[in-house]
């Protein structure tokens, strides 16, 4: 059995690293910019805590759990007769991934205020969830079949800079941040090692190509199904329209 705390010093100095700059850079701003009330500070100050600890025992779930247990699925996934059960299970793991993404719920709850409630979250999890569940199922088609990468990146992003012409500015600002949003701890450390563990064990299939190709398309696919949000919010709005002045 593995111990669930192998390699937690590590992981415990790498968040540490990473996070102090930041924390030295809100006390820089705080003496000499903000003064916030001591009230204020102390709570930002459980919050860098709380961040802080949650990190360290993600990332170690992640180590220990999510990396491992995403390869070995996709191994034994690859070595299945009927290698396009892939393709449905892509999708089915894409879209829940996507839906306990942390930080596509904190750009959800982002444009939910922004807007004033006219672009609620849950609409825009949906979507971004669908989005991305679509991606990982094209990506196990992509690894199946064989097909080069660049076959739906170019199209994709041509598609995406046709659909900006179209669609208010304010989706299109949406839809590029949710793809970098998407992109985050659950999809990268979950389907990504699973889509690996399926390119290892596959014929002819190199992991280098075949496996980590999936992120691009993870990012591509939510701007494009944000950007068609906003062209049928576009549309919405105008027979709103017409049908005041009617």
């Amino acid at each position: 059995m593995t111990n669930p705390f192998h390699g937690f010093g590590n992981t415990f100095m790498e968040v540490a690293i990473a996070l102090t700059p930041l924390f030295v850079t809100f006390l820089l701003f705080q003496i000499f910019q903000l003064k916030l009330p001591r009230r204020k500070v102390i709570n930002i100050i459980k919050g860098f805590i709380l961040a802080f600890l949650g990190l360290v025992l993600f990332l170690q779930g992640v180590h220990i759990g999510f990396l491992p247990t995403g390869e070995k699925m996709g191994m034994i996934l690859g070595d299945l007769s009927y290698s396009w059960i892939l393709i449905p299970i892509g999708l089915i793991f894409g879209f829940v991934a996507t839906f306990a993404e942390p930080a596509v719920r904190i750009l959800n709850q982002q444009v939910d205020k922004v807007s004033t409630g006219s672009i609620p979250e849950k609409v825009m999890l949906y979507t971004v969830s669908i989005g991305v569940a679509v991606s990982v199922a094209l990506s196990m088609l992509r690894v199946v079949a064989g097909i080069p990468l660049w076959y739906f990146v170019i199209p994709g992003y041509l598609l995406a800079f046709i659909l900006t012409r179209y669609t208010k500015k304010s989706f299109t600002a949406i839809a590029f941040d949710s793809g970098g949003v998407a992109t985050g701890p659950m999809t990268v450390t979950f389907i990504l090692s699973m889509v690996v563990g399926v390119a290892t064990v596959m014929d002819d299939r190199n992991p280098l190509l075949e496996g980590f190709g999936m992120i691009s398309l993870v990012a591509l696919a939510p701007i494009l199904s944000v950007l068609i949000l906003g062209i049928m919010y576009g549309r919405k709005e105008k027979e709103n329209e017409q049908s005041i002045e009617s």
